[in-house]
């Protein structure tokens, strides 16, 4: 079963308006709980990300971002802020929406489908902030850095120089990680924390929440990591033909020697990431739930 009755089910015999802030609670919670996460983890997305784009280990990705200098550390924070803060809002909060209509529309259909429909609905909206994924990997990649001199000015590059569609590179992969990965999060979120040692306090609470999101993140991670690994290399071009996933992927293949473990270079470290990102971010989320 998906986790968890769309919070204005507990509101039906409650007035309209109480249906309607209950609903943009879940959009208030989750940006908040991203926000949070973003702010602690940047420079380890960051790390990652150069694993990812450059296939080198964590070792010389450390020694690129200290070449950088601490001034660069959190450069392009801006887009994931944005980005990431509007998308985990939207993720939760469309996700109770189109539970809440669709329950109530689908007649017999099993309440399993309904559910992870809406999640892939929710997952597949995300998709349109792709542009902040895309100016946030153009302003990581240090071949960037002498062209591109902040979030506004990037922007103002690509749509004068390029147009809109270019703001769009990596659509493709984003969707087909969205959509997959947000049924998986919101169909096992439940079963997972009823695998967990019953809480007796909050501090308990916290805590399941914390891991049952962390392992979901974490596994997520690792089984979509070559979508990740795709979307990094082809948001790095700016201009010139949009390739189709599979030809990034063989392109990638080959200059990584064929190896299945130079295509998953970075993943450990994405593994710990992904753990602490959606520990902190589902832990977050429903804690303010209760305390909003």
């Amino acid at each position: 079963m998906l986790s968890g009755q769309p919070c204005s089910y507990k509101f039906r015999a409650g007035s309209c308006d109480q249906r309607v802030q209950c609903t943009q609670l879940h959009y208030v919670c989750g940006s908040i709980a991203a926000f949070t996460n973003i702010v602690i983890t940047f420079p380890i997305q960051k790390l990652l990300f150069r694993q990812q784009l450059h296939g080198v280990l964590a070792t010389e990705a450390v020694r690129q971002l200290q070449r950088d200098g601490l001034r660069n550390l959190y450069r392009g924070l801006l887009p994931p802020l944005l980005q990431k803060s509007t998308t985990v809002a939207i993720m939760f909060g469309l996700y109770e929406d189109f539970s809440r209509v669709l329950l109530d529309r689908a007649g017999d259909v099993p309440e399993l489908v309904t559910r992870s429909f809406a999640a892939a609905l929710a997952g597949t909206t995300e998709a349109i902030l792709t542009p902040f994924e895309r100016v946030q990997t153009l302003l990581q990649d240090h071949r960037h850095h002498g062209r591109f001199n902040n979030t506004a000015h990037t922007f103002r590059t690509l749509l004068t120089e390029y147009g809109v569609r270019e703001c769009y590179r990596g659509l493709v992969p984003i969707l087909l990680r969205n959509g997959p990965s947000n049924v998986l999060f919101f169909g096992l979120r439940g079963p997972i924390k009823e695998q967990l040692p019953e809480a007796k306090n909050k501090t308990g609470h916290l805590v399941n929440d914390f891991v049952c999101g962390g392992l979901l993140g974490a596994g997520l991670g690792i089984m979509f990591y070559p979508l990740n690994v795709v979307k990094s290399r082809a948001q790095s071009q700016v201009g010139g033909a949009f390739k189709p996933c599979k030809e990034v992927l063989l392109t990638v293949w080959r200059e990584r020697g064929g190896s299945l473990a130079m295509l998953f270079r970075g993943a450990h470290l994405n593994y710990h990431r992904s753990l602490l990102s959606w520990g902190i971010i589902n832990a977050t989320y429903e804690l303010l739930l209760k305390l909003l």
